[in-house]
């Protein structure tokens, strides 16, 4: 096989899928390389829940939502807090590319590809706070029609097409250790060929090593993920502000998410930024069928469970389900403890609680129309009912002395105070019997029943928790999961990763995740949801077509 090609990718996941397309599709020979096998083409993205963010969409307008490019922004950059002049200014930049795409062409240039969306549009990170604060202000997670599996087909479908006529190469079970650099430029890659491998897709995959491999290119990009499945490397750039790094931790990311090549790029030169900056979430259960080490789900929440911490006491306004990711996070880490808990009701986990990942969501991802049309019926979907009976998190009981105690024996703590507990419940039910109330959380609720997509699938009908014609009475443990990293290499808005002298390090190009999904760092500090899979998209189109037109 021959050993120079105009352009290497590095990492078979989305973004990976997007620029060797793009660079594939401007006839441009393009290798694209793998550590893993065949069978985890698409990375993360295919384990996804298939949540875009988009503005002032079809489906947002039928839904009565009113959103808009402005709307949008000013959510973005209340969220994003930017406040670094350097380790930022590239992020920034790409911040303000990916909203004008979001409200542009996104949504048209998917659809073109074969992408259809869920008529309903959820409501993620509702945020709480003033109008400038974090949060989408108005509903913008777009779920894809097949989920995760849906978003990667069509790149993927295009990667092998290209392989089959010649214009691609595919190389699983090749990882790069070294970034080849020859007078300041990035020229190609070597590395080990790894054993083959049968293992299923999310499996830890051996890592005994049968060869090596050198490859030149014109272009490298740069597109193997973040730091979310090595949680050494995660608790050793956890930052200050959220607290100390939580002794135990789900991993929501394959084991082979584990930052190796960001180190390889950073030895080539290139400059790694907002390294502090990451996303885990506060909702996570452990996989009763675990795929890959450690293996946690995160619920999706509705608004109404009510959220204790590790004692029994209530969170504050406005760390409410689904309001503030990192808010919520950095309130839970000054307990002391890594767990916290959900007290609901039936009615609530019929309505509220979904699953993410495709795998979690077999209606979505099997597009069938009779399997979401069944979720009006009573019950909780059969994922979540497959929790409820077999997951090691969760305590169901007909009245709240029965549910403490049993929280108190899953974790053999006996923290919980059964006295303390019913006063908050009964507060709390209390404000239930007037259309107005003071607690923030009971208004939020109602609030959001104001928007059809919610009233219809996603908040439960407001209740006192202690109504017995609401239960039996659920209690959830929940666990810190890791997730994402939002700070990564910098990269210019061509996609060019930029050195510690701030230009272009000549040959090398990152996208996806592991440039912080464009610029190091387009989040800055916080996420609106749906902006992952959303950057990859982008960065690794950016990336791919100017990489394309450089090599010329």
């Amino acid at each position: 096989m021959e050993r120079e090609f105009d352009a290497i990718v590095v990492g078979g996941g989305l973004a990976g899928l997007v620029a060797a397309a793009e660079l594939a599709d401007k006839g441009k020979r393009t290798l694209l390389l793998d550590q893993e096998p065949e069978a985890s083409l698409g990375g993360q993205a295919w384990w996804s829940f298939g949540g875009l963010f988009l503005v002032d969409s079809p489906e947002q307008r039928r839904l009565g939502v009113k959103d808009s490019k402005e709307l949008a922004l000013q959510d973005w950059m209340g969220s994003a807090g930017f406040d670094r002049a350097e380790e930022d200014h590239w992020g920034r930049k790409w911040a303000e590319a990916y909203i004008d795409f979001a409200a542009g062409e996104k949504r048209a240039w998917l659809h073109g590809l074969g992408v259809r969306f869920f008529p309903i549009v959820g409501w993620a990170e509702r945020g709480g706070y003033l109008a400038e604060g974090h949060g989408n202000s108005v509903p913008r997670f777009h779920i894809v029609w097949g989920t995760g599996p849906a978003i990667v087909a069509p790149f993927e479908r295009r990667v092998r097409e290209h392989r089959d006529g010649g214009r691609l190469v595919y190389l699983p079970r090749h990882r790069v250790d070294r970034l080849i650099r020859q007078q300041g430029a990035v020229v190609g890659v070597s590395g080990s060929v790894l054993a083959a491998s049968d293992a299923a897709r999310g499996e830890a995959s051996s890592r005994d090593i049968t060869g090596d491999f050198e490859y030149r290119a014109r272009a490298v990009l740069v597109t193997s993920g973040g730091i979310g499945g090595n949680p050494d490397l995660v608790r050793a750039n956890w930052p200050s502000r959220l607290g100390e790094p939580p002794k135990h931790m789900l991993s929501g990311v394959p084991a082979h998410v584990d930052g190796r090549m960001l180190g390889i790029a950073e030895e080539a030169g290139g400059r790694i930024v907002n390294r502090d900056r990451m996303w885990h979430y506060t909702e996570g259960i452990r996989n009763w069928s675990p795929i890959w080490p450690n293996h946690g789900i995160r619920i999706l929440p509705g608004p109404s469970s009510l959220w204790l911490d590790a004692r029994g006491k209530r969170l504050p306004a406005p760390n409410f389900p689904g309001f503030d990711t990192l808010g919520t996070l950095e309130t839970l880490r000054h307990t002391g403890y890594d767990y916290s808990w959900f007290i609901l009701t039936q009615k609530i986990i019929e309505k509220e609680f979904a699953l993410s990942g495709s795998e979690q969501t077999p209606d979505l991802t099997g597009k069938s129309v009779r399997q979401v049309l069944s979720r009006v019926l009573p019950g909780p979907t059969a994922p979540v009912q497959a929790f409820l009976d077999k997951g090691e998190d969760f305590v169901v009981a007909d009245n709240l002395a029965e549910l403490v105690a049993g929280m108190n024996r899953l974790t053999g703590e006996g923290l919980l105070r059964f006295e303390e507990i019913e006063r908050q419940v009964l507060a709390r039910d209390r404000e239930m019997d007037n259309a107005f109330t003071k607690d923030l959380q009971i208004t939020a609720l109602r609030g959001a029943r104001q928007y059809k997509g919610d009233k219809f699938i996603r908040v439960a009908r407001p209740h006192k928790l202690l109504d017995p014609k609401s239960g039996p009475l659920i209690a959830v443990r929940l666990h810190i999961v890791s997730r994402k990293t939002l700070g990564g290499l910098q990269t210019d808005l061509s996609g060019r990763v930029l050195g510690t002298d701030g230009a272009p390090v000549p040959g090398l190009y990152a996208a996806g995740e592991a440039s912080g999904f464009g610029g190091g760092g387009m989040h800055g500090y916080r996420a609106l949801e749906g902006t992952f899979l959303g950057g990859c998209l982008f960065s690794g189109r950016t990336a791919g077509r100017a990489a394309a037109e450089d090599i010329g």
